[in-house]
């Protein structure tokens, strides 16, 4: 697995990065929550020291769990029983306290990852109405014509297709689409959305639920 570790500790980052390359994994180490925030989409695995020099760790697990499923693994010195409940309740799939045994944290992290990994692989193809997203040519059909959309006008649409008829997070769809929902500026997102609406002719399909993010399908 590609496992994001941020950790500030130069020692313990080391250990740390040592023994998951030497298992099969491929560590890569930030010591910043603002890095994780940014590069966390390039990984499977997000291992989260709570002690940061510029955020605090469970805020930085809460803008992580907003944005997407990506699996997350706190690994602190905070081991206080109201720590480790705060920590579970913002997000985290596991909670280990330092020190740790090198053996466990690895046997947790994979069964972290195997209960996150998808059942199936996602069709290549979605329709909704006479909508067709094709996925993986990129092409969109409205009934019997082509419609010509942005490359980031595709990502936005692609991103709802993958979960139609389910709403997706706002936060979610910037961090997917342009990188990092933090730094994205929300107001492309719903000039994007109005484009698709006006270029697929099918406003209706785009819903707005309000307060939270779009659906893609009645």
């Amino acid at each position: 697995m590609r496992v994001l570790l941020v950790e500030d500790d130069d020692g313990v980052a080391d250990a740390l990065v040592d023994v998951l390359a030497a298992h099969g994994h491929q560590p890569t180490r930030v010591s910043r929550g603002a890095d994780a925030l940014t590069r966390h989409r390039d990984h499977d695995l997000v291992l989260l020291d709570l002690g940061l020099p510029d955020a605090d760790g469970l805020d930085v697990l809460r803008k992580l769990r907003r944005v997407g499923p990506i699996p997350v693994v706190v690994l602190t010195a905070r081991g206080e029983e109201r720590m480790v409940v705060r920590g579970l309740r913002s997000g985290a799939d596991d909670y280990l306290v330092k020190p740790v045994r090198m053996a466990e944290l690895l046997a947790r992290i994979e069964a972290v990852a195997r209960r996150g990994r998808p059942a199936a692989a996602a069709a290549d193809e979605v329709r909704v109405g006479d909508v067709l997203v094709d996925l993986r040519t990129r092409r969109v059909r409205v009934g019997d014509r082509d419609v010509e959309l942005t490359p980031k006008e595709f990502d936005v649409l692609a991103v709802l297709a993958g979960e139609a008829g389910s709403a997706v997070n706002r936060q979610r769809l910037m961090d997917e689409v342009w990188g990092d929902a933090y730094l994205a500026v929300s107001r492309s997102l719903d000039v994007h959305i109005a484009q698709l609406r006006a270029k697929l002719g099918r406003p209706e399909l785009l819903v707005t639920i309000r307060g939270f993010g779009y659906r893609f399908g009645e």
